[in-house]
């Protein structure tokens, strides 16, 4: 397997020797229901995840759940309802339509709400070493205290304050040494959630909870930390510069793996610009084969834009292969090794499904096992169950 890490900007070997690879991939801030741009990311690294596991490879697949956010607090209040209740009903909506995409459930789905004496722990420690310093309640991480902040991102540090300002965070806040200190844990007012700390009652910073998560369920350095091109900076600079800071260890992750933004309407899709299309809608209307067929035909790194009529040309495709499988007889398959080879090369799904296209229109059996990597169903037959559960790495999807 072979990926381009944003890092380096170069194409390179992942070698997790002989142990499981480590995966962390961000994961949802549950106030709303699930968006296509949503199934582009899980998607893609679903089809990671199914490629290594049938390669022989072991993966252990963590993915987060922002469940502590301003954006959740507030839309709470909009409803008139609890932060809990929100989080856990649009959370469950999450489960749900990633089960009717086929998608893998990861092997951690930890929460942050549950993971408030890691993180607390994370930040006595940052704070300890001077990493960080408190003002008024809150922590800030200091940013000059390493050397090479902003290092994945590679913006001028003009350009990171513009956007950090754009990104919900405050580089006027007069309590900050730098404006580009961000917040490790913040006070909390009445009546938003809060937990007892060493500063007082408050709550975690975003960036902070992905750290803690990723450090205690895959330890100080992870193989592939995966999530939305639009995370590189400022979150997932900002892990870095704390989880190094932590633990010594560089680089704090070996491959950063990055999807492509898909636009609508002229815009990047996204909940805070309201221009959702729903894959919960869309499942009324199209098969789950289809939905996966629209996005695995763009490229990972591929920015994109949604239009129905994508849509249509993908469902009038998966339709030609699904009444081509069913055609065929269920038999024991073969491995199917130019569809996995394709996904080996940074996850080529474009040329993968051109590859399964061809299989199945040879009569090839083996195409059964290039569907189950892709995550289609085609026939609803595919491999005997054997065949299939080793296909998909002995794992459920989500349910």
């Amino acid at each position: 397997m072979r990926l381009r890490n944003t890092e380096t900007d170069a194409v390179q070997p992942l070698e997790p020797g002989d142990r499981p690879v480590g995966l962390y991939v961000c994961g949802i801030t549950p106030y709303d229901t699930t968006h296509l741009g949503h199934a582009f990311t899980y998607v893609v690294f679903d089809v990671l995840v199914r490629t290594l596991r049938a390669s022989g490879q072991p993966v252990r697949y963590v993915q987060n759940v922002t469940d502590i956010d301003d954006d959740i607090i507030r839309r709470a209040r909009e409803l008139g309802t609890t932060w809990e209740h929100l989080a856990a009903k649009e959370t469950a909506l999450y489960e749900a339509d990633m089960a009717a995409l086929n998608v893998l459930a990861p092997d951690v789905f930890p929460r942050a709400s549950q993971t408030i004496p890691k993180i607390t722990e994370l930040i006595r420690r940052l704070e300890a070493q001077g990493h960080a310093y408190q003002r008024d309640g809150n922590v800030y991480f200091r940013v000059g205290s390493v050397t090479d902040y902003g290092r994945l991102s590679r913006l001028s540090r003009e350009q990171m304050v513009k956007l950090s300002a754009e990104r919900g965070a405050d580089p006027n806040d007069p309590r900050k040494q730098d404006p580009l200190d961000f917040i490790l844990w913040q006070a909390s007012a009445a009546p938003e959630p809060c937990w007892p700390s060493p500063w007082g009652d408050g709550r975690p910073g975003w960036h902070i909870e992905c750290s803690a998560m990723a450090l205690e369920n895959l330890g100080k350095q992870v193989d592939v930390h995966g999530g939305g091109a639009d995370l590189i900076f400022p979150h997932h600079d900002s892990e870095i510069a704390q989880s190094e800071a932590a633990t010594g260890v560089r680089p704090f992750a070996r491959i950063w793996a990055h999807v492509g933004m898909l636009r609508y309407q002229g815009e990047k899709m996204s909940k805070s610009l309201r221009n959702l299309v729903l894959v919960r809608d869309l499942l009324q209307r199209y098969d789950a084969d289809s939905i996966r067929v629209l996005l695995l035909r763009h490229h990972y790194r591929e920015a994109w834009a949604y239009t129905e009529d994508k849509l249509d040309d993908a469902a009038a495709w998966t339709r030609r292969l699904q009444e081509a499988a069913r055609g065929s007889r269920p038999a024991a398959a073969p491995r199917d090794l130019a569809v996995r080879a394709a996904l080996e090369d940074d996850l080529d799904s474009p040329r993968a499904l051109r590859l399964l296209e061809e299989s199945i229109g040879r009569g090839d059996e083996s195409w059964r096992d290039g569907a189950a990597i892709l995550g289609l169903r085609l026939d609803g037959r595919q491999l005997p169950e054997g065949e299939m559960k080793k296909a998909l790495g002995w794992r459920a999807p989500f349910s």
